[in-house]
């Protein structure tokens, strides 16, 4: 059933602008790369938060590893199916969580959070359907990935705030 909805995907999202456009997501995504660098230069830009946003970001880099983690358990292959295009190369052969998801959707939560923006609505979607575009995720890899990337960011935000010394 997870083949022929991602095979349908591929059909109606799978345009060549469409898979441009996921493959550049892909790429800002891998290894959390783009989100760890979003949350350093908020940290560099916005000195009075600094903390804010490192703690932010190393909740982004821990549900990155924790999605790895779960991956490297549960040893899942990625589509495997001649109904199911590939469309851009991995680092593994391991398919849930999605990694990508999982990160998307911390960084959404924590760092929209920072920006007091509702950033989930807007990443994660996307993300998670350039999974699919791509041929490398089955939808259940990105639905786990996303509500794993949630429940890390949700730990994360209940590290305490500094308190302000006089």
């Amino acid at each position: 059933m997870e083949v022929r909805a991602l095979s349908a995907v591929q059909r109606t999202v799978g345009p060549p602008p469409v898979v441009r456009v996921a493959r550049g997501m892909s790429l800002f995504g891998e290894h959390a790369a783009g989100w760890l660098a979003f949350g350093a230069a908020g940290a560099v830009l916005d000195r009075p938060r600094r903390r804010d946003w490192l703690v932010a970001t190393a909740g982004v880099a821990l549900a990155h590893g924790v999605s790895i983690g779960v991956k490297r358990v549960v040893r899942r292959p990625r589509p495997d199916d001649p109904a199911v295009q590939v469309r851009v190369g991995t680092p593994s052969r391991l398919s849930f969580p999605s990694a990508h998801a999982t990160s998307t959707t911390a960084a959404a939560v924590l760092f929209g959070a920072l920006l007091h923006r509702p950033l989930v609505a807007v990443l994660v979607p996307p993300m998670a359907l350039s999974r699919l575009v791509l041929g490398v995720h089955y939808p259940s890899d990105v639905v786990a990935g996303s509500l794993l990337g949630a429940a890390v960011a949700a730990a994360a935000r209940r590290v305490p705030k500094r308190r302000k010394t006089r």
